[in-house]
C-alpha cells in the first residue's frame, strides 16, 4: 500500500496508527527540518518516564526500540520511500537513549538535544555507513541509535569533568 507521502496530513496520520507513531505524533509533518521537531516531540516522553523508576525508563527505551523498528520499516514500506524525512520515530529512540544515564536538569535536557541533533545531522562514522548501507526499519533506526550513544557518551563525559551539573 503506497500512500502519497508528500500529501500527508494530520488527519491521514490520525486514521492509521503505525504512520502516527512514525511521524512522531504528527511531528514529522514539519515543513522544515522534521528530525529536529520529531527530538522536540521526545522531551515530553522523557520527562515522563524520567521521573519514573529505572527500570520503568529501560522498558519503555526497549520497547521503543523493537516497537520502532516494526513502526519504521511498516511506515517507510507504506509510503514507498526508504528513510522518509518525516519518519522520526528514530529520533524519539535516539533521544531517549542520549538521556538515559543522565539525571534530570533543563541545562542536560538542552545539551542532550544539541548532541543528539549534531551526531544525527553530521553522521560520522559509523552512523554514516549504516545510514547508506543498512536498510529497512532497522537500518532507519540504528543511525539514530549510535548518534544517540555518541551523544550519550558527550554528555556522560561533561558530567565527570563536572561542566554539566
Amino acid at each position: 500500500m503506497n500512500i502519497e507521502a508528500d500529501q500527508l496530513s494530520l488527519t491521514d496520520l490520525l486514521k492509521n496508527p503505525v504512520l502516527f507513531l512514525a511521524f512522531g505524533f504528527g511531528s514529522g509533518l514539519a515543513p522544515k527540518a522534521p528530525g529536529t521537531f520529531g527530538t522536540l516531540a521526545a522531551i515530553p516522553i522523557y520527562l515522563l518516564v524520567s521521573l519514573g523508576n529505572p527500570v520503568v525508563y529501560g522498558i519503555v527505551l526497549v520497547a521503543t526500540l523493537v516497537g520502532g523498528v516494526f513502526i519504521c520499516d511498516k511506515a517507510s514500506e507504506m509510503l514507498g520511500v526508504h528513510d522518509h524525512g518525516g519518519i522520526v520515530w528514530d529520533e524519539i529512540a535516539g533521544f531517549l537513549i542520549t538521556m538515559m544515564a543522565v539525571p534530570f536538569s533543563w541545562q542536560a535536557i538542552a545539551i542532550g538535544f544539541v548532541l543528539f541533533r549534531l551526531f544525527d545531522i553530521w553522521k560520522p562514522w559509523p552512523i554514516s555507513v549504516i545510514d547508506k548501507h543498512v536498510a529497512g526499519g532497522f537500518g532507519i533506526m540504528l543511525d539514530d541509535v549510535i548518534a544517540g550513544v555518541f551523544a550519550l557518551a558527550c554528555i556522560s563525559a561533561l558530567q565527570a569533568s563536572m561542566v554539566l551539573i
